[in-house]
């Protein structure tokens, strides 16, 4: 018996002749049973260090998102409020001189020193907040609003809108709550 033989017979007595080729002997191609164990453990290991790291990214992004906005719209309230303190926008004496409602910083007022009467316009679109789910709703219905007249321990809505908050009841990275930005 040749040693081709010999190692040939000694696989089938060990019951691995189906891994080998009957004509040549050598070892088919393929993966065994506990080769694939160790992989699918390897990636299920790995996808799991990786899905909170994305969650944790997507996470951050909206924040900055959400800091992003409030900045936009809380600049254009105070750009609002330079022009009623500059006379180019009406504002009548029992008013605080902020806009009645956000959309008067998309829709623009008539700039009262311009002789063409022109409206001034604050914001080009006004942002969603970020962390509100309800996609349904205006950008507006998105924000929580406070007045002039509210103290800002409990903001209120009232004849102005004096800033803005999110509704989310959500928590930041920072330990902050949204609705604290």
């Amino acid at each position: 018996m040749t040693s081709d033989q010999n190692k040939s017979t000694a696989c089938r007595e060990r019951g691995l002749a189906r891994y080998r080729s009957p004509v040549t002997g050598h070892r088919l191609p393929g993966f065994t049973l506990i080769e694939l164990v160790i992989t699918v453990a390897i990636v299920g290991i790995l996808a799991s260090v990786a899905v909170p790291l994305v969650e944790l990214t997507v996470r951050r992004s909206h924040e900055q998102d959400l800091r992003a906005s409030l900045r936009q719209v809380r600049e254009a309230i105070d750009a609002y409020k330079r022009a009623a303190e500059e006379g180019r926008v009406e504002k009548k004496a029992d008013e605080s001189g902020y806009p009645r409602t956000l959309d008067a910083l998309v829709n623009g007022v008539t700039d009262l020193k311009s002789p063409g009467k022109a409206k001034i316009y604050f914001l080009r679109r006004l942002p969603r907040d970020p962390m509100f789910a309800d996609a349904s709703l205006s950008a507006a219905a998105t924000w929580g609003k406070r007045s002039y007249a509210s103290p800002p321990d409990v903001p209120a809505e009232g004849a102005d809108v004096f800033d803005v908050y999110s509704l989310s009841p959500g928590v930041g990275l920072n330990g902050v709550p949204y609705k604290d930005w």
